[in-house]
């Protein structure tokens, strides 16, 4: 099986001769953001981050999606950030694509390098800094932990998706399969963020309408993906946000294999009152 690839935003700035028609739609029950529109200028500058900038994919907005914030991080040589999370209850997931860090725990270092994965709980005071000689191109996924007595917060988890074999999903001969990093019987984890892989025709044969909210980061290949009414074309670079309930299936046309990293909130019971409680 040929080694994973990573697309990461493309930046710099279109020429006056590019048509303004593309593929970005934002609607009441899902966004697509084409790796096209993510350019120089809608960027975003973070405190206490040096030599960084961020495109920022998603954010909680009322009446849309509620719990989760996702970044794609460029963090030059060098660059990086000793107070990276402003939020003591937020956790947070890093996906390396690109490049080289190193994330510090209390006295614990750990390298990321391309495919590396990284869960950091809240309160853990984690810091990071690009420890190779190029730019590092990574994910930032962050979400409000939820705690439930009787459960501890995790415990930090490091790992590469090249070590980890994906599982097949039931019926599908391998053509559908996910890479997951955290144990999905694990009650302690509020949310996944997994790699779904499709081999060329592969398909969810049905349309999934559930209460999880979805971040979809295509890591490589193409596929039609069907959202709410729709069938849009999506392929590695682009991003779509999904609210909860949004149906959504998927056809990977191929040549190549089409895999995304996604993400979802689990193990915990719908908040009753509305979006503020009661």
């Amino acid at each position: 099986m040929p080694g994973p690839k990573y697309v990461a935003p493309p930046g710099g700035h279109p020429p006056q001769t590019d048509l303004l028609t593309g593929r970005a739609v934002f609607t009441e029950a899902y966004v697509v953001i084409p790796s096209g529109v993510m350019r120089d200028i809608v960027t975003s500058a973070l405190p206490f981050w040096d030599d960084t900038r961020a495109w920022i994919l998603s954010r909680p907005l009322s009446g849309f999606a509620e719990t989760f914030s996702q970044y794609v991080m460029e963090v030059m040589p060098g660059g990086g950030s000793d107070r990276p999370e402003p939020d003591p209850g937020a956790e947070g997931v890093l996906f390396v694509m690109e490049g080289d860090v190193t994330v510090r725990i209390g006295k614990r270092r750990q390298r990321l390098q391309r495919g590396g994965y990284a869960y950091l709980p809240p309160s853990s005071g984690w810091t990071l800094r690009n420890t190779g000689k190029a730019p590092a191109r990574f994910h930032w996924i962050r979400k409000l932990y939820e705690k439930v007595d009787g459960l501890d917060v995790p415990e930090p988890v490091f790992r590469n998706e090249q070590d980890i074999v994906p599982l097949s999903m039931p019926g599908t001969a391998g053509r559908w399969a996910t890479t997951r990093f955290i144990d999905p019987d694990d009650l302690r984890h509020d949310m996944h963020v997994n790699i779904v892989t499709f081999e060329p025709g592969g398909i969810i044969p049905f349309a999934e309408t559930h209460v999880m909210e979805h971040g979809l980061y295509v890591l490589e290949g193409k596929a039609v993906y069907r959202l709410n009414q729709d069938w849009v074309e999506v392929e590695a670079g682009d991003f779509m946000w999904l609210r909860a309930f949004c149906p959504q299936a998927c056809y990977a046309g191929g040549p190549g294999r089409f895999r995304y990293l996604l993400y979802k909130d689990v193990n915990r019971h719908a908040k009753l009152g509305g979006v503020l409680g009661r």
